[in-house]
């Protein structure tokens, strides 16, 4: 596989993973790298970036409307309120992945997100969106890194907050879904368009 841009059916140049199966096309034509806002969408991307680490994003992608029914459209006041008996039901949940360092620590993140003021999840996370104009456009995927000095103060500033599964990895992977920062390739289709508001 290429590691710049490539062609895709319809001709327009994409991102090389954006490409390689149906559900990657639309997660990256429409959503990855475009702005989320708001504290119960914010919330849902942390929790399905944790539960997507040591796996590929195309599994959890394929489960996402599994996470949001198990997870209560993965609103923190709802999640907050789950009981020993929402935990073993998530656990034997087959339409998520049923690990349970990853369950707990998203039961417990709920619980520390509720007692937050509204838009508070929202303002922190943002506060860590580097200058576009500071950032090299990347040309090839050896210039899109997995870590970065902003998404590893950002993983220091949610941890000291409380909340947990949010290493360094896992706060660029959120940075890049949420449109923190931008990764399409230079050539890539999408990366114009990802500067338009995605709704949350």
């Amino acid at each position: 596989m290429s590691s710049g841009a490539i062609a895709g059916p319809d001709g327009g140049l994409r991102c090389p993973w954006g490409l390689s199966t149906d559900d990657y096309v639309a997660y990256h034509d429409t959503e990855w790298g475009r702005p989320v806002h708001g504290d119960d969408a914010l919330f849902e991307r942390l929790s399905l970036e944790a539960f997507q680490s040591g796996l590929s994003w195309i599994t959890i992608l394929r489960r996402r409307e599994g996470f949001r029914a198990a997870f209560s459209g993965f609103k923190i006041a709802a999640v907050a309120e789950f009981g020993d008996a929402d935990r073993e039901r998530l656990l034997a949940d087959a339409g998520i992945i049923r690990n349970r360092a990853k369950v707990d620590a998203t039961l417990a993140n709920a619980r520390v997100l509720a007692d937050w003021p509204a838009g508070e999840l929202d303002e922190l996370i943002w506060s860590f969106a580097p200058d576009p104009a500071a950032r090299p456009v990347p040309r090839t995927l050896a210039d899109v890194p997995a870590v970065t000095d902003a998404s590893t103060a950002l993983s220091k500033a949610l941890k000291k907050r409380g909340l947990r599964f949010v290493g360094p990895t896992t706060a660029y992977a959120l940075m890049q879904a949420c449109g923190l920062v931008n990764d399409h390739l230079v050539d890539c289709v999408a990366r114009e368009a990802s500067g338009a508001p995605a709704s949350g």
